[in-house]
């Protein structure tokens, strides 16, 4: 007669078996068992988990104040991949999803629970992958416009060239001119920033050059100006189309001579400064006004980078979000992965006044409001939101119709080149072969 095992030795083979961590507990939270997927992702061995408490074998970012667990048998409702983080028996930090259920005896009285858990790290790991490739100088971008300029900025960096710097608020013009000085040979020097339409005229011409003790009624001891705390390194001129036009003259001596005089002083100082400028407006249009010095244009304007307005690099707007979700679980102590299709959709349709910096602020408020692991539609901020949100916010059918949009805009900009498309896109020829066959794209043989 054939042995056959018994219904516990059956169950562990199975619970054995699979790549999700699982363990159960009794009433009193000890541990009654503890699968193999659970020792590997952890790090701890099955017969040291056995009869401890969850709370002391896990270690995780909710087990005081949150416990999954304790809400399902308290709410008699299962928890459903909620996302926490664990300290595994090295003291890593691992990133996990969990879910939870009951154990009921026959009568329905609350035995105990049962809770699995999937190690994210890959996830995690993936991403930053991602991130990483899409990165220059903690830049993040794919757009084809914004590869270009990552191109040319090593080349531009090596220069001492004035730079311009043109792009809408929360373009991320700081962060190219940061990119320039950290990849020039000015590096080790500082790099000093100055908003110039931060200030009033005459507190922006003290700011810049500094004074001479006795050059005005509080000028009671010499200051060093910008341009001399910038000596040797980069000072990064901001708004410099907010400037007045005595002090653009002031501004071109500078330029052109490399020396620069403090208010109330006589002699004047050298300047071995790079001079790396921004305007969020077109600086051409100024000088077709009157509004700006022709000679002081072409000055600064020796080498130009445009940034594109994040509304035309729609594109970037996933990679951004994924960013932020992990700047701000870094920061606020979270563990947010993902965000649902209905916000994304709606994230992928506004056009963004405000930038990348408005895209940014979107995502911290979101993970103010956010108690799941993924941002949902009313986790964003009111101006956003549908007036109707109990209804269905997008199909998968306009969903469709967005990815279609975005792959045929692509194939448009890079004359319909299958290859160079994808490589713009920073994905693989076959993968957008499969996306275009899956959304029914089509295009005529050049």
């Amino acid at each position: 007669m054939t042995n056959t095992p018994d219904h516990t030795d059956t169950t562990s083979i199975i619970l054995d078996s699979i790549a999700d961590g699982v363990f159960t507990v009794d009433r009193d939270w000890r541990i009654a068992s503890f699968n193999r997927a659970a020792e590997e992702i952890t790090g701890i061995p099955r017969e040291e988990a056995i009869g401890q408490r969850c709370c002391d074998v896990f270690r995780a970012s909710i087990c005081e104040t949150n416990c999954a667990l304790r809400e399902t048998m308290q709410t008699g409702k299962p928890v459903v991949n909620r996302s926490v983080y664990i300290i595994n028996a090295n003291g890593r930090r691992i990133p996990i999803s969990i879910s939870t259920a009951l154990f009921k005896d026959k009568e329905g009285n609350v035995i105990g629970g049962v809770e699995t858990f999937r190690d994210l790290s890959a996830i995690e790991e993936l991403q930053r992958e991602l991130e990483k490739k899409f990165s220059f100088q903690h830049i993040i971008s794919k757009n084809s416009e914004m590869l270009r300029i990552f191109d040319i900025l090593p080349s531009i960096a090596e220069s001492d060239s004035t730079v311009l710097i043109e792009g809408d608020s929360g373009t991320g013009k700081e962060l190219i001119a940061r990119a320039i000085h950290t990849l020039s040979h000015r590096k080790d020097k500082p790099l000093v920033v100055i908003n110039c339409g931060a200030l009033p005229d005459t507190l922006l011409e003290a700011e810049l050059f500094g004074y001479k003790a006795g050059a005005f009624t509080d000028a009671r001891k010499d200051k060093p100006g910008r341009f001399a705390l910038a000596e040797g390194g980069t000072i990064f001129l901001d708004e410099i189309g907010d400037i007045s036009p005595a002090l653009q003259v002031r501004l071109l001596r500078v330029i052109q001579e490399r020396t620069y005089e403090p208010l109330g002083g006589t002699e004047p100082l050298h300047a071995d400064v790079r001079i790396v400028t921004a305007s969020n407006k077109n600086l051409h249009k100024l000088v077709k006004a009157g509004k700006f010095r022709e000679d002081l244009f072409y000055r600064i304007n020796v080498i130009r980078l445009k940034l594109p307005p994040l509304r035309q690099r729609k594109e970037d707007i996933p990679l951004l979000i994924n960013h932020f979700i992990n700047h701000f679980n870094t920061i606020k102590g979270k563990l947010i992965t993902d965000i649902s299709p209905d916000a994304l959709a709606i994230l992928m349709d506004y056009d963004y006044p405000g930038n990348i910096r408005e895209l940014e602020n979107i995502i911290e408020h979101a993970f103010v409001l956010c108690r799941t692991s993924t941002i949902a539609v009313h986790d964003l901020p009111d101006y956003l939101r549908p007036e109707e949100t109990s209804k269905p916010i997008v199909s998968s059918t306009s969903l469709n119709e967005l990815q279609a949009k975005f792959i045929l805009d692509a194939l448009r900009k890079n004359n319909y080149n299958r290859a160079k498309t994808a490589a713009a896109l920073g994905i693989h020829k076959t993968t957008l072969w499969r996306q275009m066959k899956r959304l029914g794209i089509t295009i005529e043989k050049q």
